[in-house]
């Protein structure tokens, strides 16, 4: 006989039955997780979606007036969010050809400074106007030019006193007095203070591409013309007379002033030359250089070096003329070793504890 089975009771039979349903539930979702997943690798790594660029440009109108009477001069159209205020004296010149873009200042403001070639007119556009003023500056010449004419020309002119050319002295006592060794030693020192100059002007210094006024060329030339030949005249002069201690001051003085000068030399060096990164970041630190040293004690060392040297030749040549320009020159030399200070301060604080601008302990 057989046996009859039991019948389930009805909690049990729907317990299974939602078994059998939540099993076969997974079961088609891991199915389409899996054919989802094959989906996205067949097709190869995601892509964003392009950005859609932007066509349209920018343009500004350029309003250009007079500085000093106000009036408008011309106005410059089409100009792009790229341009700059070089792009725009261009520009100028072709509405008005008897301005030469070197002798254009353009200005935001009536008194306001000059802006430089470089500015872009996005940077300082507010509106699709822009005002700018105008100004000649005049008749302007490179920095390099500046530079090369301030130093050849004390190097010819003391020669020219050195030599005792005529109409400068006495033909007879010219001809007639020695000159003392100490005159000699100071056209050697001289010389190589401007050589030291011109070369470092042409192969050490990055002179800035920029331009400036025509009168400040003739100003620095008047300064530095005027002062060699006034001291050229002293120390060359048939009637000279040598420093008070001999030998002893000037062989001592020569050899600070030749101190001074390759001090002078490998701080330019060392300025003149980044750092790893392309730029000036950091302050720069001493060398193995015993010349560099200097930095450890004064922000700005190459001008220490350069009072140094004419303090050195002011004690070595003990002429009046040359302590009066040694005078000013260590005023200028201070004021722009100060307004140098203050701007390594704000950029390198960290580095300037107990640093001095030009003299150690003092200035």
């Amino acid at each position: 006989m057989f046996k009859r089975h039991k019948s389930l009771p009805s909690e049990r039979k729907k317990e299974l039955l939602s078994r059998g349903t939540s099993g076969s539930i997974l079961k088609n979702d891991m199915r389409d997780f899996h054919s989802l997943s094959q989906l996205i690798l067949s097709a190869g790594p995601l892509k964003a979606t392009p950005a859609i660029k932007n066509s349209k440009t920018i343009h500004f109108e350029i309003e250009i007036l007079d500085a000093q009477t106000r009036k408008q001069i011309c106005i410059v159209d089409k100009v792009t969010q790229k341009s700059t205020i070089h792009d725009v004296k261009q520009k100028l010149c072709k509405t008005c050809p008897k301005w030469n873009p070197s002798r254009i200042g353009l200005q935001l403001e009536c008194d306001g400074p000059i802006l430089k070639d470089c500015i872009n007119i996005q940077s300082i556009a507010t509106s699709s106007i822009v005002t700018l003023y105008f100004i000649n500056i005049g008749h302007q010449v490179s920095w390099i030019t500046v530079f090369l004419a301030e130093y050849t020309g004390p190097l010819l002119i003391y020669l020219l006193f050195y030599l005792r050319i005529p109409y400068i002295y006495d033909v007879n006592e010219s001809s007639t007095t020695v000159c003392h060794p100490v005159v000699h030693l100071a056209c050697f020192c001289h010389c190589v203070h401007y050589i030291r100059y011109l070369l470092e002007t042409l192969f050490v210094h990055n002179v800035s591409g920029g331009h400036t006024p025509f009168n400040n060329l003739v100003k620095s030339c008047a300064f530095y013309w005027g002062f060699t030949s006034w001291i050229a005249y002293y120390v060359n002069h048939p009637q000279y007379t040598p420093p008070t201690f001999g030998n002893r001051q000037v062989t001592i003085s020569a050899i600070n002033f030749l101190i001074c000068e390759t001090g002078n030399h490998f701080i330019n060096v060392v300025l003149a030359h980044p750092d790893h990164t392309g730029n000036n970041a950091r302050f720069p630190s001493p060398t193995y250089n015993p010349f560099t040293w200097m930095f450890t004690l004064v922000s700005c060392p190459n001008y220490t070096y350069e009072v140094g040297s004419w303090v050195s030749f002011t004690i070595m040549t003990q002429t009046l003329p040359v302590g009066i320009f040694t005078f000013l020159m260590s005023i200028q030399m201070y004021l722009w070793a100060k307004k140098k200070h203050k701007i390594y301060v704000k950029k390198f604080s960290s580095c300037m504890n107990r640093k001095s601008a030009m003299i150690p302990f003092i200035l």
